[in-house]
């Protein structure tokens, strides 16, 4: 599977989404889920030229969102 991943993920404490990818390099947040991902579509490309990357034909998302359980 050839292809970037960009690691979604909720921060609880700042309440934004944040979008990460070091082999890009790619670093963004937004209240908005959707907003983001639609931005990293745009970002990404547009870094992995930047930075003379191998073009791939796909970029994979890996959404993880922890909620804390407090038990009683």
């Amino acid at each position: 599977m050839e292809g970037y991943t960009v690691n979604l993920s909720w921060d609880d404490e700042a309440k934004v989404w944040l979008a990460i990818c070091d082999e890009i390099p790619l670093a963004m947040e937004d209240g908005s889920l959707d907003k983001l991902i639609y931005r990293v579509k745009i970002a990404a490309p547009e870094l992995i030229e930047l930075n003379n990357l191998p073009k791939y034909d796909s970029l994979f998302m890996n959404l993880t969102k922890c909620e804390k359980m407090v038990y009683a």
